[in-house]
């Protein structure tokens, strides 16, 4: 099964494009896949991606245009990235998240979508990234939670409940504070 790809797009050795059974995946133009990657079918990805090595993109996935997914990345399908995303080194999101536009996630942090893994059988609920947010490496996002549009979540943070827009949540868990004067403003990723 082929996958469908844009002008221009760049696609290293090793890499596989339409793992699993379904449509095969679509890649918009000028797109650049690295080596180890596997993007499954029903994928669709808009113009401009960058892809670190090793990056996994699950089924049911859409991603927007000029978005970075980095290094050891995984995209654990059924889920929405905007446009203007940069993801950085071993970020994971799960099923049933969505990531607005313009949001920069840190290196190694983790989205969580099971409140109580395995103990109980609850629906997955990913958490909410609004646009202009800005997650710190090695942030922690628990189920459910919504982080409002052009937030800061300092690196560390354990997001336990929602973080209100235009504010910096710092600590374990996190609380909510007024955002650094340095801070204020929206991401400009593209």
């Amino acid at each position: 099964m082929a996958a469908r790809l844009g002008a221009d797009a760049t696609v290293d050795d090793d890499v596989h494009l339409g793992y699993g059974d379904g449509a095969p995946p679509v890649v918009g133009d000028r797109a650049t896949i690295r080596a180890g990657s596997i993007i499954y079918t029903d994928v669709e990805i808009g113009d401009d991606l960058t892809t670190g090595h090793g990056v996994l993109i699950r089924e049911q996935t859409t991603v927007g245009d000029d978005v970075v997914v980095g290094t050891d990345v995984v995209l654990d399908g059924n889920l929405t990235v905007g446009s203007g995303v940069s993801l950085q080194t071993g970020v994971y999101v799960p099923p049933a998240t969505t990531i607005g536009d313009d949001v920069f996630v840190g290196p190694r942090a983790v989205l969580t979508n099971d409140p109580y893994p395995i103990r109980t059988d609850v629906d997955l609920d990913g958490p909410t990234l609004e646009d202009h947010v800005s997650i710190g490496a090695n942030a922690t996002l628990l189920p459910g939670v919504t982080v409002g549009e052009g937030a800061f979540v300092a690196a560390g943070a354990v997001v336990t409940e929602d973080v209100p827009a235009e504010t910096l949540a710092v600590g374990s868990p996190a609380q909510s504070r007024d955002l650094p004067a340095e801070l204020d403003g929206r991401n400009h990723i593209r």
